[in-house]
């Protein structure tokens, strides 16, 4: 598992370093729902299946006016769709990659939208600040989800949410959902989201691939299709299987 995250590390910071045509704003692996359409800008298409993933946790709470953060931010896409659909008075991106951070205050130019390097387990956020904390299929590579948990349930103003979406291999669902129950967040959205997350791969793999043979050198190719998710890679099969669990989350902080 550690040679899987060093490696996954290392395939985020090499998309950080070589795309330069600003192809890759999104490293989610999506979400559809085929009874629920929603709109977007012609620009945002490309990277729909990603940004119905956003649109999934952010629809849930109340966002017009308010002071929200995502930690892990990555590569901004995501951040900045919520901006621009649900007009937070703030909106600040966390992440521990000082380029992913350098290329969202570059590349995004929406009012109230920043981006900062920061660690998730030790945010330089004031207690009780924020009322809405996304952290999308991010949690996975923390090595103390505690430390994560316990600065998320700080930030938060009494009554802000916290939407939580990313994946676990089965046997360590039960764990986390312990974890949880140790806060006294007032859960009221929960759902295993694997066959939407399955159905957006499907539909989005002939584009990764593209993004993936124009990138990564051919030997490293198979690494690259795993990570993202392309039909008939392990992890894929994993999402399909249950084998890994696709979670969505959406708690409060009691006032």
């Amino acid at each position: 598992m550690l040679f899987i995250s060093t490696l996954y590390k290392a395939i985020y910071w090499y998309i950080s370093t070589i795309d330069r045509k600003k192809e890759v704003l999104f490293m989610n692996y999506g979400y559809h729902d085929s009874s629920e359409e929603i709109k977007l800008q012609q620009v945002d298409e490309i990277n729909r299946y990603s940004i119905q993933l956003y649109y999934r946790l952010a629809k849930m709470v109340d966002i017009h006016h308010k002071d929200i953060v995502e930690v892990g931010s990555g590569r901004g896409g995501g951040l900045a769709y919520i901006t621009k659909r649900f007009t937070p008075s703030s909106a600040l991106g966390i992440d521990l990659n000082k380029k992913a951070a350098k290329f969202g205050n570059a590349h995004y130019n929406l009012k109230g939208l920043t981006f900062r390097q920061g660690n998730a387990q030790q945010l330089d956020v004031p207690n009780d600040s924020v009322d809405v904390v996304f952290n999308v299929e991010s949690s996975h590579r923390y090595p103390k989800m505690k430390l994560f948990l316990d600065e998320v349930y700080r930030i938060l103003k009494p009554g802000g949410h916290f939407m939580f979406t990313d994946f676990r291999v089965k046997k360590e669902m039960e764990k986390l959902t312990h974890l949880l129950a140790q806060y006294r967040f007032v859960k009221f959205d929960e759902q295993q989201i694997n066959n939407e997350v399955v159905e957006a791969l499907k539909l989005d793999d002939l584009r990764r691939k593209k993004l993936i043979n124009r990138y990564a050198p051919p030997f490293f190719r198979k690494a690259f299709r795993d990570f993202a998710g392309s039909k008939g890679s392990p992890t894929f099969n994993d999402i399909k299987s249950g084998e890994m669990v696709y979670f969505v989350f959406g708690f409060q902080k009691p006032f």
